[in-house]
């Protein structure tokens, strides 16, 4: 199984999934611009994937799903735009060829907000951002993956301080806000195992974290349990790529 990260952030997210026989797609939020170049750079024809994932409706997540009209769509909930799509219910699971994958309930302030939990026969990839929690009861389904991308979105100091309205700061250090840094390690505590190879800490924000306290974070996480897996930072612009496809 191998992944590409080609745009994490408040200003679009999109992520790529690939086997042998699939070309999952979550997210298509960023300009079409950006989009269209970073498939090209990792030799991917987006027309041709075999499907697109959506883990809620905001539009850093939803703004080009033009693009993928012609392919199939899973989504949460409809779209504004009343494009076709097949929606997603939590915890139902479904095929993609060889791929199962499942839809994980998140809590953020989207009408419905999902994760996913994608696995072949042999790897398993757990992909989560947009929540303000995370329920002890997924715990179990979120174990053992080899690859885990994990919203690390805020330092609450750096959060406070910003120039950032009173509220919009409540909502983002609610149950229906983002992960902190802090928060993305205790999740991490609870899920990461001897078979993680690789962790992305996803969905920074420019303007309340930085890449080193999000990855310091974790990182001495990572070293109190024991565990050396790779630790990646997803990037705004920057194509972040792992995992490899034997």
């Amino acid at each position: 199984m191998k992944y590409y990260s080609l745009a994490s952030g408040s200003k679009g997210n999109c992520f790529v999934v690939q086997t042998k026989e699939s070309i999952v797609v979550i997210d298509c939020g960023s300009t079409k611009k950006h989009l269209i170049n970073s498939f090209t750079k990792i030799d991917i024809n987006y027309t041709q994937v075999d499907a697109l994932l959506i883990t809620h409706g905001h539009i850093d997540h939803v703004s080009q799903v033009k693009m993928f009209a012609n392919i199939p769509i899973f989504s949460p909930a409809p779209f504004n735009n009343g494009l076709g799509y097949q929606q997603v219910v939590p915890f139902m699971s479904f095929n993609i060829n060889e791929l199962s994958i499942t839809p994980i309930p998140l809590s953020h302030d989207s009408e419905i907000t999902v994760g996913y939990v994608i696995e072949d026969a042999l790897e398993k990839l757990v992909y989560i951002t947009d929540t303000g929690y995370i329920k002890n009861t997924l715990i179990s389904m979120l174990k053992d993956a080899q690859y885990i991308v994990l919203e690390s979105n805020h330092d609450p100091e750096m959060l406070m301080n910003s120039r950032r309205p009173h509220g919009i700061k409540t909502r983002i250090l609610s149950d229906n806000g983002h992960l902190s840094n802090e928060a993305c390690a205790e999740v991490l505590r609870k899920i990461v195992s001897l078979k993680t190879k690789e962790i992305i800490l996803a969905h920074l924000s420019d303007e309340a974290n930085s890449s080193v306290l999000a990855y310091k974070t974790t990182y001495d996480l990572l070293v109190s349990l024991g565990y050396f897996p790779e630790l990646k930072i997803a990037s705004q612009f920057e194509i972040v790529t792992g995992g490899s496809i034997s």
